[in-house]
């Protein structure tokens, strides 16, 4: 098919903006900037978007070029891909706007069409081993939590890689700059697919850890939209008991809870100083004075800004092996791969090559995933 014979959806023209965090005016001044001999409108963008004019050839072209995606993403239909079918979590500060959030679902929709793209190409199937698990006021998120660890036959205490136990389950986790520090993830399970978790690389290694089980406790307990803050602190609930589970940290956080002890903590469990106070403070191991005066004795030392302590940075491989399978099973060149996806070289490389150059034995318990 030529390009002459594609038309853009108006649906994929909005997600494919909104993706970038543009207005119509920005698509239509970097349209301008590559059409030398014709000025596009905002009016332009306006209607192509509506649907009220179809794009197609040259200037279905143009709008590729100036998105940064492939004519055949501009082209697909919505419905097919799934996009915006599905809850989606996130965990978000409270301060970020409807804008910025609608940019974050639009990349989310976007990276599970190209997930899927380069999953079917590799013909990886959708099987896992997530399951929904139902709360209730006698089996709240932290029962939750421990029956997905027994499900999963994870040992007692830490969790050392959070992301390889997550990939290993059959989840798909892509990790980027989201652009914003108002984000750190967000996830979606739609039906018939593999759940998928979108982490801001940006967010410290900590942060990111329980921002990904906090997630992770959203996709397996919470199938309809809730209101409040019911779901998100029951999802924190879940992380807390699926990353330091009580029969195993409290003997830990017994033999003392001081500065010095929570710097050591952290460094075992791979959570932050303030997450080890409240685990501290919810299983009655501190009094609310005590957990008072640890969090005021953290605000004067800048702690609740910076900690200390260094965290090992958690990195998918899953969907870099896929593209090691595209190009040395399949034959592919990394441009095509990126093609694949619906994406410029240099923006795949940085997306989904992140991992790929590590050596064969780290990435070896992931072929039972693709194969």
């Amino acid at each position: 098919m030529t390009i002459e014979d594609m038309t853009a959806e108006p649906a994929m023209l909005v997600l494919a903006r909104e993706s970038r965090g543009w207005t119509q005016a920005d698509v239509a001044e970097a349209m301008s900037h590559l059409e030398a001999d014709a000025r596009i409108s905002q009016g332009y963008v306006s209607r192509a978007e509506a649907g009220r004019l179809t794009v197609t050839g040259d200037r279905l072209l143009l709008f590729a070029t100036a998105l940064r995606y492939s004519p055949e993403v501009l082209c697909s239909p919505v419905d097919v891909h799934g996009v915006g079918i599905g809850l989606v979590h996130h965990r978000k500060r409270a301060s970020m706007g409807v804008t910025g959030l609608r940019r974050i679902h639009a990349i989310l929709a976007l990276t599970r069409m190209q997930t899927k793209a380069l999953t079917r190409a590799v013909g990886m199937t959708g099987e896992h081993r997530f399951h929904r698990i139902s709360v209730s006021a006698l089996d709240g998120p932290q029962e939750a939590a421990e029956q997905l660890r027994e499900h999963w036959n994870l040992p007692p205490g830490p969790i050392v890689d959070l992301v390889a136990v997550v990939e290993q389950a059959g989840a798909l986790v892509v990790v980027r700059d989201l652009e914003t520090g108002e984000l750190d993830a967000v996830s979606q399970w739609s039906q018939g697919e593999r759940p998928l978790f979108l982490l801001n690389s940006t967010a410290p290694p900590d942060r990111f850890r329980f921002s990904l089980a906090h997630e992770l406790g959203h996709v397996v307990m919470h199938t309809e939209p809730g209101t409040g803050r019911e779901q998100e602190e029951q999802a924190d609930l879940f992380a807390a008991e699926f990353l330091m589970p009580h029969e195993d940290i409290t003997a830990d956080l017994k033999q003392g809870v001081d500065l010095a002890r929570l710097l050591e903590l952290k460094g075992r469990w791979g959570v932050s100083m303030a997450a080890l106070v409240r685990r501290a403070l919810t299983l009655n191991v501190i009094s609310d004075w005590q957990y008072r005066n640890i969090m005021v004795e953290m605000s004067v030392l800048g702690y609740r800004t910076a900690e200390p302590g260094a965290v090992p940075r958690e990195m998918p491989r899953g969907m870099a092996h896929v593209v090691n399978r595209l190009q040395q099973h399949h034959g592919l060149s990394v441009a095509q791969a990126a093609r694949v996806a619906g994406l410029s070289p240099d923006e795949f490389d940085e997306i989904y090559r992140c991992a790929s150059s590590l050596p064969e034995s780290l990435r070896s318990r992931h072929v039972s995933e693709v194969s």
